[in-house]
């Protein structure tokens, strides 16, 4: 493995992306196999796709970049990031950087316990019931990891049983939900299989304990025992920037957290952006990205109200950021070791554990929602956006090579950063290279 890695590649975005290939590939010692999964001339081929779902017709492919400036518990990453949506992998670079010069992110992970849910109906008295359940707990956990005793031998496995007893949905004259919570330690997967396979597996002895019918044995998406959290301390004075004082900025910030926590309209959008960074360095990953967002969405509103999943507060000179959601993901199984791309994104990004990843994907969380609360409580969130909108708009009215940054910096400055007026610049670009020669 590459030693001696930095995120902070000063210059990278202006370097062409070969040159940029070149520069990740003596960095992290690439083999021509894995620069070619990166650019996608050798990434999943079609009969992997077809192992992987059903119906499978093709691939589809997102653009693949670098968050850059990284610092997580004093560690240097180069964030792989898969996403459509311009500014994303340059808001979590910049932020990173800023963040980066106050001493990096400090981040930490609960251990990896996952919750198998185990319906329960018919079971008459519900206390009775429940104490069956609680009484036999050791053999249920005997049961459960019967089904996975290689995850056992390695420290993992079924470790706790729970009971709940929900109200009836239809009201008191409807039977209560009684449920039963199978806590385990999933190690370095994400889990799914092994979680539905351990409460299907102790469905029939749940049923003989209490009288009652199973109906659903599956996972929670409510990761809420697998917690990843983060916290950057940025000094106010180095917060000034578009003419405005640090103070001033800061004091925007903060009324933007403000908002999102008293706000559920604003805390949905405040969240949407944390998780374009997340996200992104899931999908690269060969996570399940579903499951982080309803996850991370559920727990947004575990007391009762949906609110932002981070918070930013002034505290002795400082801005302090604070993040915190569930943070279910593997470094082994599913398309880990299916797909090339994935492969290599993680051979970059250099984690070791899947609780190093969730510290690493809080922080771009983090990152990513600095950046774009930076923006909206000071000059709005257009202007850098639509900057880098501008090329996308460019290349859609035809633009190519040199040309598309030339009518991207026409359309921001003319603030009509749209596909007629593209075309219109376009046209008056090339009629003037056409007149000097250059066309």
């Amino acid at each position: 493995m590459a030693q001696g890695v930095t995120s902070r590649l000063s210059g990278f975005h202006k370097l062409l992306p070969s040159e940029r290939v070149g520069t990740l590939s003596r960095m992290f010692e690439l083999t021509v196999e894995e620069i070619g999964a990166l650019q996608g001339n050798a990434g999943l081929a079609m009969e992997t796709a077809n192992q992987m779902i059903e119906n499978a017709v093709g691939v589809f492919h997102l653009p693949l970049g670098l968050g850059l400036n990284l610092v997580v518990n004093g560690r240097d990453y180069v964030v792989p990031m898969a996403v459509e949506e311009p500014s994303v992998v340059a808001a979590v670079s910049f932020a990173s950087k800023i963040v980066r010069e106050a001493g990096g992110f400090t981040a930490e992970a609960d251990d990896p316990i996952m919750i198998g849910q185990v319906q329960l109906t018919g079971y008459g008295d519900p206390t009775r019931a429940a104490a069956e359940i609680r009484a036999h707990k050791d053999e249920l956990l005997a049961l459960a990891n019967s089904f996975h005793p290689a995850m056992l031998k390695r420290g993992g496995g079924a470790k706790d049983i729970e009971v709940r007893v929900l109200p009836a949905p239809e009201g008191p004259r409807g039977e209560p939900i009684l449920v039963v919570h199978l806590l385990i330690d999933t190690q370095e997967a994400m889990g799914a299989n092994l979680i539905n396979t351990m409460a299907e597996g102790i469905a029939p002895f749940v049923e003989q304990l209490t009288g009652g019918k199973v109906y659903l044995r599956i996972l929670s998406n409510l990761a809420d025992r697998r917690l990843a959290r983060s916290t950057c301390r940025i000094p106010v004075g180095g917060l000034a920037d578009f003419d405005m004082s640090g103070e001033a900025i800061a004091e925007g910030i903060v009324q933007a957290s403000r908002f999102a926590q008293a706000d559920p309209y604003r805390a949905a959008t405040h969240n949407k952006g944390i998780m374009n960074g997340i996200d992104s360095v899931a999908i690269a990953t060969g996570q399940d990205w579903r499951a982080i967002e309803a996850g991370a969405h559920a727990f947004a509103c575990r007391d009762g109200q949906y609110r932002p999943l981070s918070t930013w507060t002034l505290e002795e000179g400082h801005l302090v950021g604070r993040i915190e959601l569930p943070m279910a993901l593997g470094t082994v199984g599913g398309p880990i070791k299916l797909h090339p791309q994935v492969q290599a994104a993680i051979k970059m990004l250099r984690v070791q554990s899947a609780r190093e990843l969730s510290m690493v994907m809080a922080s771009v969380g983090l990152a990513q929602n600095f950046a774009a609360v930076r923006a909206l409580g000071s000059v709005g969130i257009q202007k850098g956006h639509m900057a880098l909108h501008a090329r996308c708009v460019a290349v859609t009215a035809g633009a190519r090579g040199e040309f598309v940054e030339q009518v991207a910096t026409r359309l921001v400055s003319m603030g009509q950063v749209k596909v007629d007026a593209a075309r219109e610049v376009l046209a008056t670009l090339l009629r003037e290279a056409e007149a000097s020669g250059q066309a």
